[in-house]
């Protein structure tokens, strides 16, 4: 028996049991491609795709979040579009391969899986081949979507080659996260780190880059070379088609998929390369409590996410007064989405929408802690003590609330410090404190789905939950107006009814409205928790 025994038997579960998650990504992003570029090539002329282009090409803050290549509608559609599909990418990635290997050992599976005729190797390889098929599916899927909309074949798919280029650099990347860390979170966290980094050092790059002679192409910043998105970025479909640069991500996938073997042969099942951190002899008085004990293991995620948003929000604040010189259909875009013709408060409330999209994201991870607690085990010896199951549902639902409530707070708090001076706006920090704000309504009915779910639906509540959420973003104000959804179908969605603001002014009546629906929704999931049967792991 060699290291790979039983690769084909391990990659045939893990298709099994991701039978419904990778489809779902795979058909979600592509849905998600083909609703937008059908959108702008629907509302953009020639002369629209030019003047993007250029106003890209010549904000440097705007620069971070696309390369711009060329003004055709393919090109404007991947310097719109990429990123937020290579990241999403990225993440299933991660979240594929952490779920196969880490999580495995950490639930007992893989031990039992060892039992028989399996080489140490094989769990790992099984992981990674269906990864890195997922995302060949992913990028074909992708390059159809494009084709579909009256695209060339060959940049559309060069497109798609792109994106599932950085899936399977991050699939690599996971590997070895899977292998440094001895917890599914922190392999997660680590390979989330890497992420982080490979966004600002792409974004970074485009920034510090310079137009070339046309005035419609960024050469980029060596740093955004050390990025995988970086590289999938100098792909540039459209304008070149250079497949070169997914040979760079290649070589990097199997170096670090190498790596990952490596490490493989230095740990013992079930433990991580890098040590355990030794705790504290004694817990803190803010340990004694259900609500102390969820922050304690939430804070490390929460901590990640603060950064990010008050990053963003600095982000977002910097360009502002560039967004008031936007022409052609992204003026109408922020304008209708503010429902208001000044574009620059049109702008503040669609980032500060974005925002709450990115605290609900969070909102979903942190509740569905709950159900991993439960299948993990370390529920069980919580309510054998004083803590029932109320105390201990609400503890999560209150620090999930709380912390996006704070999120979007530091987000304000970032946006306000860089735009204020250049806007020169009085009271924008209190304008935007309350927009952030009013965005927690809308979170917290996101939330009670998830509550519901865990409660009447534990089994699929993970999977439920996650198409509970992109569906409200494609029906939201992000989407829906694009794709061009009826209006009663948009209603769906509780971002529609979040207030416009700082565009408009507050009213309470939907913000209220949302309070109660997300109690009413809450409610029987708390009552089913209390009376249920937990299921706890064979």
């Amino acid at each position: 028996m060699n290291g790979f025994t039983g690769t084909a038997a391990l990659a045939r579960l893990a298709i099994r049991r991701d039978r419904f998650v990778l489809p779902g990504w795979i058909i979600g992003l592509t849905l998600l491609l083909a609703g937008i570029v059908a959108g702008l090539i629907s509302g953009l002329s020639a002369q629209d795709l030019r003047e993007e282009t250029e106003l890209n090409v010549n904000s440097p803050g705007l620069r971070l979040f696309g390369l711009a290549s060329g003004a055709s509608a393919g090109s404007y559609a991947m310097l719109r579009d990429y990123l937020t599909l290579a990241i999403l990418a990225a993440v299933m990635s991660i979240l594929a391969v952490v779920r196969h290997t880490r999580q495995a050992e950490e639930t007992g599976r893989a031990e039992l899986v060892g039992a028989a005729v399996v080489g140490r190797y094989a769990s790992l390889s099984a992981a990674v081949l269906v990864t890195v098929a997922a995302n060949v599916l992913l990028a074909a899927m992708l390059g159809l979507a494009l084709v579909a909309n009256g695209q060339p074949a060959f940049g559309s798919f060069t497109a798609g080659a792109s994106v599932g280029a950085v899936g399977i650099v991050f699939a690599g990347v996971a590997a070895v996260t899977a292998q440094l860390s001895s917890t599914t979170r922190g392999a997660i966290g680590q390979a989330g780190a890497v992420l982080g980094v490979a966004f600002l050092l792409s974004g970074v790059g485009n920034m510090l880059g310079s137009a070339d002679a046309s005035g419609l192409r960024v050469v980029s910043a060596w740093p955004a070379w050390l990025s995988p998105i970086g590289w999938g970025e100098q792909v540039r479909p459209f304008d070149g088609n250079h497949w070169w640069p997914c040979a760079v991500a290649a070589a990097a996938f199997f170096a670090l998929v190498d790596t990952a073997f490596l490490l493989t042969n230095h740990r013992d099942i079930g433990r991580g390369v890098l040590p355990d951190r030794r705790g504290n002899a004694t817990a803190g008085r803010s340990l004694r409590g259900p609500i102390g004990l969820t922050w304690r293991l939430q804070r490390g995620a929460t901590l990640g996410w603060a950064v990010a948003m008050l990053a963003f929000g600095v982000i977002f604040g910097a360009v502002s007064e560039q967004a008031g010189r936007m022409q052609g259909s992204a003026r109408e875009w922020y304008a209708r989405w503010g429902g208001t013709d000044e574009i620059v408060d049109g702008f503040l409330t669609s980032v500060i929408g974005m925002a709450g999209i990115a605290a609900a994201i969070y909102v979903v991870q942190l509740l569905l802690r709950m159900r991993s607690e439960e299948t993990g085990g370390t529920l069980e010896p919580i309510l054998s003590s004083a803590v029932d199951r109320l105390r201990w549902a609400t503890s999560h639902i209150l620090t999930a609330s709380l912390g996006a409530a704070g999120l979007l707070l530091l987000f304000a708090i970032g946006t306000a410090a860089t735009a204020g001076p250049l806007l020169d706006t009085p009271g924008l920090f209190g304008d935007l404190t309350l927009a952030a704000l009013v965005q927690v309504p809308a979170l917290l009915v996101v939330g009670a789905v998830v509550v519901a779910l865990v409660a009447f639906q534990p089994r699929w509540s993970g999977a439920i939950s996650w198409a509970t959420l992109i569906g409200a973003i494609l029906l939201g104000p992000l989407f829906g107006p694009t794709l061009g959804l009826p209006q009663w179908l948009q209603d769906i969605s509780p971002f529609t009814h979040t207030p416009k603001a700082p565009a408009a002014e507050i009213t309470l009546l939907p913000v209220i409205t949302l309070v109660l629906i997300s109690t009413v929704l809450a409610s029987p999931g708390l009552l089913r928790l209390h009376r249920r049967d937990l299921l706890l792991p064979a």
